[in-house]
């Protein structure tokens, strides 16, 4: 039996959120742990390869549910592929473990619970910034490309190609067609 850790988050921003996991699954026990920082909806290499690893007898274990799974119909997924290969799903912060039948049971009405929360949380954000554009005080998400325009006009100018000069600064190829466009 092998003790598999997983962690995520969905920024590479979130250094402090992301090393806390590792310390934590590292803490537990686990043997080795799979670690990726991208959102739940882009591809997830790192779940697939740690998925693709557990043997029968082996424990998944996480940190959160929401570090594994975007909503309940994902988490049930996952947790059906983990189970046909024999391997149980552990998740730190509830103490489950589906390798009890009431551990399976509070993995489903915990990842309905989690997603509801998600859901509601979701609501009242739209309705904040609503109220927050009416009340004329909604600013949005400063343009962060646009703030290094002049650094992309300049690479592009030495003669950098434009991935190139993405892949410096920090932004996306798409931000740079923007600009120029614009």
């Amino acid at each position: 039996m092998m003790l598999i850790g997983y962690a995520r988050t969905s920024t590479v921003e979130q250094v402090a959120g992301f090393d806390a996991q590792v310390s934590a699954l590292m803490a537990e026990g686990c043997e080795r742990v799979f670690q990726e920082q991208v959102s739940s909806v882009a591809e997830r290499v790192q779940l697939e390869e740690a998925i693709s690893f557990a043997r029968s007898g082996d424990v998944f274990t996480v940190t959160k549910l929401d570090r594994l799974a975007r909503n309940t119909q994902h988490l049930l997924e996952i947790a059906e592929r983990l189970e046909a290969k024999g391997v149980s799903l552990k998740v730190l912060n509830f103490g489950l473990d589906t390798s009890t039948p009431t551990g399976k049971l509070m993995l489903t009405m915990l990842g309905a619970v989690g997603q509801f929360e998600r859901e509601i949380m979701l609501e009242r954000q739209k309705e904040g910034v609503a109220k927050a554009k009416a009340e004329g005080k909604y600013k949005g998400r400063k343009p962060t490309a646009l703030a290094k325009k002049a650094d992309v006009l300049a690479l592009l100018a030495s003669g950098a190609t434009k991935e190139a000069v993405a892949k410096q600064l920090g932004i996306g190829v798409a931000s740079i067609y923007r600009m120029l466009k614009a």
